[in-house]
């Protein structure tokens, strides 16, 4: 026959213990890197519609002064420069309804 089965002890040996609650600094620490990573993360997104504007901007010009020898630069440009306007909207649009909800949750 086989031998008995050990406890869960006997494999992982003792729980290690579970380390305190320190004050709200890991707290505040959290917070504070998350909105500076939010911060940093909407701010090149605004910067790259801003190129992206630019570059359609660029191209506009130069069609409609016959540099530029392929039309279709141009339209993917504008295209490129109009979804990225939009996805921003958008997520300004979201961010604005969270907004709301919290305050309205508060209130």
């Amino acid at each position: 026959m086989s031998a008995p089965i050990a406890g869960i002890s006997a494999i992982a040996g003792p729980p290690a213990p579970i380390a305190p609650i320190s004050a709200s600094t890991e707290t505040d620490q959290a917070s504070a890197n998350a909105a500076t990573g939010f911060g940093a993360l909407i701010g090149k997104a605004i910067a790259n519609t801003e190129r992206v504007q630019d570059n359609a901007d660029n191209l506009a010009v130069r069609a409609a002064s016959g540099d530029l020898a392929d039309a279709h630069q141009y339209l993917a440009a504008a295209t490129e420069a109009s979804l990225t306007t939009q996805l921003t909207v958008a997520v300004r649009n979201k961010a604005v309804d969270a907004f709301n909800e919290i305050m309205r949750l508060q209130g």
